[in-house]
């Protein structure tokens, strides 16, 4: 049986902590300490910062991404290509995609990928509203960015069947052998994607 080391408001910091991803209770106990000897630092910043997120973060209505404004700055910025749509499954891949710079066109955010394991059906992902976007006259292409799992390919798919019927390119990321990797450091599946996607040189 675990003893309590320190009073409940530390435990319950170090609970809320160890539910974050990546911490387990060890580093979430680790994190606490840290918080609690740099309280004036880092914790009274930190639970600042934190109270104004809450009450000022919002989903935007357009992409699905989070901002402090509805429609978010992404979809605010001028300089984005329209005719382009990014579809992601969730807000860490739209932010990675941002990350690389390698994106200029507008973004969709799914909301997850079909999933019967989950109970993750079509009407549980933002699907419709991709259909309306993709339908406007400006929009020529839709990236399917989604993740190169079963559930990732089965929900792109799903979309390529989805927007069959309009006049625009459906594409997806390529996969294989990444920038700078060693053939013989790749897992089978990453080297059968690359044979399978080769390109001409």
């Amino acid at each position: 049986m675990s003893r309590t080391i320190a009073g409940p408001e530390i435990e319950r910091l170090i609970q809320l902590l160890a539910k974050l991803p990546g911490l387990g209770p060890r580093s979430a106990r680790r994190a606490a300490l840290h918080l609690v000897k740099k309280r004036e630092q880092l914790l009274g910043p930190l639970s600042e910062a934190m109270a104004v997120a809450r009450e000022r973060i919002v989903v935007c209505s357009t992409c699905g991404n989070v901002d402090t404004s509805d429609p978010c700055g992404l979809c605010r910025d001028p300089r984005r290509d329209d005719s382009l749509i990014v579809v992601v499954a969730d807000i860490a891949d739209l932010w990675a995609l941002e990350r690389s710079g390698a994106v200029g066109g507008r973004y969709h955010v799914l909301g997850g990928v079909l999933s019967a394991l989950d109970g993750i059906r079509p009407e549980n992902l933002s699907l419709d509203a991709l259909v309306a976007r993709a339908s406007e006259p400006a929009v020529k292409e839709v990236i399917l960015a989604l993740n190169a799992t079963v559930e990732g390919q089965t929900t792109a798919h799903f979309i390529t069947d989805l927007l069959a019927h309009l006049e625009i390119k459906v594409t997806k990321l390529a996969h294989g052998v990444p920038v700078g990797g060693e053939l013989d450091y790749l897992d089978d599946g990453t080297l059968a994607a690359a044979i399978r996607q080769r390109t001409g040189f």
